[in-house]
């Protein structure tokens, strides 16, 4: 009887860690995606701005 309900505590233990690295990971993903986005929008806004080409544009320029 003991065998069992060590064995039903295990695998609840185990399903549970489960579901607690899910809630906690899915809600850090979308933030670190939604950051990322807005970090990148700003940095386009910011040279679109100030008129600052990138690497490519620079080159191009020079070749002319």
């Amino acid at each position: 009887m003991k065998i069992i309900r060590l064995l039903i505590i295990t695998a609840t233990c185990l399903l549970l860690s489960a579901c607690v690295h899910k809630v906690v990971t899915t809600p850090a993903k979308i933030a670190y995606k939604t950051t990322k986005g807005v970090v990148k929008g700003g940095i386009a806004v910011g040279k679109a701005i100030t008129g600052k080409k990138d690497k490519q544009g620079k080159k191009e320029n020079d070749k002319e």
